[in-house]
């Protein structure tokens, strides 16, 4: 004598059980399916709107009799140390463009 499940009908207790826990599972995979949603819509959006990576090819023209010290890379820029005769002065440029960000002279007083 054997019984199947499917064949006898629920208990209104259980029926109830069985609803709350359609609705908790619903929410559980539509909640799932908007994060998973949001994710790929953050990775298209970087990969579309990223700045290509192409090569630059810049020459930066130094004051004559200028020296380079030092050179340095910090996040999104490059920083430069210059001596110019009797003072020092540090470039900046924004390392993706590679355009002139900044200056900074270092002078003594007379």
């Amino acid at each position: 004598m054997s019984t199947s499940l499917s064949d006898e009908p629920l208990d209104p207790e259980s029926a109830r059980l069985a609803a709350k826990v359609r609705i908790l599972m619903l929410v559980s995979a539509l909640t799932t399916v908007v994060a998973v949603g949001a994710v790929l819509v953050v990775i298209g959006y970087r990969v579309f709107k990223a700045e290509g990576s192409a090569v630059t090819d810049v020459t930066a023209l130094l004051p004559k009799g200028a020296r380079i010290i030092s050179t340095s890379a910090a996040g999104d820029r490059i920083t430069v140390t210059i001596q110019i005769a009797d003072s020092t002065e540090i470039r900046t440029f924004d390392s993706k463009t590679l355009q002139a960000t900044g200056r900074l002279r270092f002078a003594s007083e007379p």
